[in-house]
């Protein structure tokens, strides 16, 4: 009672004399937006999963920890923010609470920093704890990962934080300073023992280390059961655990204090013979935790020589997934037919373990809606798809939007579950969710050493050698030497450098995707007559027997269609030649930014094809677009052209060339078939959804066109039953 009378009077004193008398680490709120606070503050970051330079920024005002509101939040706050950390400069801001909701008050809000401030009290707000948010805004800083110089390191990795940003309750025995000090358990690897599984990828079982300090420490394993081991497991990019010869592990103990003395031992092992520095004990994981640190543990305090007396180094045997298991050809046809079986795939990722999450439905695939969608959830997927845990579950459609239903809303798993089918869910209806809401993932897979197989020459001087030729990937492959290729027949090995492949890379990719419905409900056919069609010739838009018709008498008849080409993805969709190489044709009087944009074909249930087209990509706009996003390109006056995300292109059924020659084709059952970019000229995240199919019944007459659907939209169950030869399920290398 006497300390808040003393700061009452301080008050007190401000009101009456306008002084601001400051003292000690609690303080009054100020008057001021713009009066600095304290100059005791302290700052962290906090939140699961991020990196050391990365996360919810927390700053320690009044004796309580708190957070900051991301309203009118800008780069300038960052900036101070960082430097308040210790770092540089900041490089991005983060809001809507993407490292997980803190906890206790929000201490700033509409912060608005020039950038230059020594602190953030410097900067304008609306007073300390005065704030109208909820920790759904919870502001993020990510800072430049350069220190400042002599900058005392105070920015760890939280290591008591619960998976919605929640505190674990302190444990007993551990005191506050310790507990900052498990801020540390960031870290963690396998150390393989057997000399045999040193040469082997990946490694699937060792003694589990965290890094401490400039070196790595064990972990005791008194009291470690399989639910440590699950996460383990699970951190290294492995779906589950096995049961470890721990009798082969103590006669390895053995060994180490009689320091290699034993040549039966030595000749097996390639374990230091060092002696061994304990940092964790107590270790107790659910098995649902996505990294160590989210577990209890304890630290060992001073001389950790005699540490751990009646255990041993905790030691963890992990199961590989289908994609990384080692073995026969036999073996992996079977694991790959298992994996085809399965009611849930990633779509959209870069690369493995990533991507949007779909389900099989009704022999039909959709999305997950992004409701409450979190790690625990996401960990199920990565995991019943022979991954590990999850390293983030990703909301807003991050891996871009699907298409057909969304078969499953409000995903609540315990994080036990094998499937997420097993995980309770409320069925969709059609106002609870939209693409935009698709729920994504980013899983732990195990490292295979393959970041070090390839380099990319900027410079073809700097080649030395050639060392693959004819390379065609699919565009899942681990490694450029999983790609079909020319083997050790080089076709390039004496041409110099004149041939040196080279990539550019880019986080985000534009995806195509065609809008099925609409070339079902506008197919129809056209008897053209000659005369009108010079133009559709000199582009190449007709068969080849049009060549030999008895020009300008007669007709071809057409199957004409419109199309609406959307860009689901995360980056516009833009030509890859620039304006400079573009192709005037006089005859239409208009630009080709890309030779070929569609492929249009007819196939026979066998996968004979009957009949061919083509659509040139004469000009890419944005005919239209959803609620809230701007149109970016149109052609008229020759105007920069592409596709922007969230926006379609419509190719009218009107338009020359949007048809398929079908004059020399006899009257029976086809199959209609559109695939987008198909000569990969433009980069996407996802081709497998580029090409579209429909059932065609035509009697020399008339046409029916139906069931059209992307061609990886059913299940393969459905797809033998839609026809007999499954066409080109999708644009990748066969």
């Amino acid at each position: 009672m006497g300390h808040h009378s003393t700061w009452t009077w301080q008050e007190l004193l401000v009101l009456l004399g306008g002084l601001w008398l400051w003292g000690g680490s609690a303080q009054p709120t100020p008057l001021g937006p713009t009066r600095s606070p304290a100059p005791q503050l302290k700052f962290r970051l906090a939140g699961y999963p991020r990196k050391h330079n990365e996360g919810r920024i927390e700053v320690f005002y009044n004796d309580e920890w708190g957070t900051i509101c991301d309203d009118d939040f800008t780069l300038a706050n960052a900036h101070v923010l960082c430097r308040h950390l210790g770092f540089v400069a900041a490089t991005g801001w983060a809001h809507s609470a993407k490292y997980g909701k803190g906890i206790g008050r929000i201490w700033l809000d509409n912060v608005n920093c020039a950038g230059g401030e020594k602190s953030i009290g410097d900067c304008k707000h609306r007073g300390w704890g005065n704030s109208d948010c909820s920790h759904e805004e919870d502001a993020g800083v990510i800072c430049k990962d350069e220190r400042i110089p002599g900058f005392k390191d105070s920015n760890v990795i939280e290591g008591i934080l619960g998976l919605a940003g929640n505190r674990v309750p302190s444990k007993p025995g551990v005191t506050p300073a310790l507990q900052t000090e498990q801020s540390h358990v960031e870290e963690v690897r396998l150390r393989p023992v057997v000399s045999g599984a040193r040469r082997r990828l990946p490694v699937t079982e060792g003694i589990v280390e965290v890094r401490y300090k400039d070196g790595w420490a064990q972990i005791c394993d008194e009291g470690w059961d399989t639910k440590n081991s699950r996460v383990i497991c699970g951190m290294m990019g492995f779906p589950a655990e096995k049961k470890v010869n721990r009798n082969f592990y103590k006669r390895l103990k053995r060994a180490a204090r009689m320091k290699g003395r034993s040549p039966r031992l030595g000749s097996r092992l390639f374990a230091e013979r060092q002696q061994l520095n304990y940092r964790l004990h107590s270790v107790s994981c659910t098995g649902t935790e996505v990294h160590l640190s989210m577990c209890t543990f304890q630290f060992y305090q001073g001389n950790t020589s005699t540490a751990c007396g009646a255990g041993m180094p905790a030691v963890v045997s992990c199961l590989p997934g289908p994609l990384f298991t080692s073995g026969s050809t036999h073996k992996k046809k079977q694991r790959q037919q298992q994996q085809g079986q399965l009611r849930i795939r990633l779509k959209g990722g870069a690369k493995a373990g990533e991507g949007r999450v779909e389900v099989l439905k009704s022999n039909e695939w959709g999305t997950v809606c992004d409701d409450r969608w979190n790690l625990l959830s996401a960990s199920v997927v990565c995991r019943e798809l022979g991954f590990g845990s999850a390293k983030e579950a990703l909301t807003g459609a991050r891996m871009g939007q699907g298409t057909g239903p969304i078969h499953l809303n409000e995903v609540q798993c315990l994080g036990t579950e094998k499937s997420l089918w097993s995980c309770p869910f409320k069925n969709i209806t059609q106002e609870d969710c939209k693409h935009t809401e698709d729920a994504a993932v980013r899983c732990n897979i195990p490292y295979m050493g393959y970041e070090n197989l390839e380099t990319w020459y900027w410079d073809a001087s700097n080649v030395t050698e050639m060392v693959l030729s004819g390379v065609k990937c699919a565009g899942h492959e681990m490694s450029l030497s999983h790609c079909q290729h020319h083997g050790s027949s080089l076709s390039c090995r004496n041409t110099g450098t004149r041939f040196a492949a080279g990539v550019i890379c880019s986080e985000t990719a534009s995806d195509l995707l065609l809008h099925a419905p609409l070339v079902q409900e506008t197919a129809y056919i056209e008897d053209r007559p000659l005369h009108m069609l010079y133009c559709a010739a000199e582009e190449n838009c007709l068969s080849s027997s049009a060549r030999l018709a008895n020009w300008p008498y007669g007709h071809r008849r057409l199957l004409r269609f419109s199309s609406q080409i959307h860009n689901n993805g995360r980056a516009d969709f833009r030509p890859k030649a620039g304006r400079h190489s573009w192709v005037w044709h006089e005859c239409h009087r208009h630009y080709h930014s890309m030779d070929i944009f569609t492929h249009y074909d007819i196939l026979t249930p066998n996968g004979t094809k009957v009949a061919e087209g083509h659509k040139a990509s004469f000009c890419l706009e944005d005919t239209e677009c959803e609620e809230d996003v701007a149109k970016r390109y149109e052609c008229a006056n020759f105007g920069e052209q592409g596709i922007t995300v969230g926006c379609w292109d419509l190719y009218r059924h009107d338009i020359d060339c949007q048809w398929i020659d079908i004059t020399d084709v006899k009257p029976g059952n086809y199959i209609l078939q559109v695939v987008i970019n198909p000569n990969f000229e433009v980069a996407e995240s996802d081709f497998t959804n580029n090409a579209m199919k429909c059932n065609c019944k035509y009697d020399g007459h008339r046409i029916w066109v139906h069931s059209c659907h992307i061609g990886d939209a059913l299940s393969e169950e459905a797809s033998k039953r839609f026809e007999q030869y499954p066409g080109q399920l999708n644009n990748q290398i066969l």
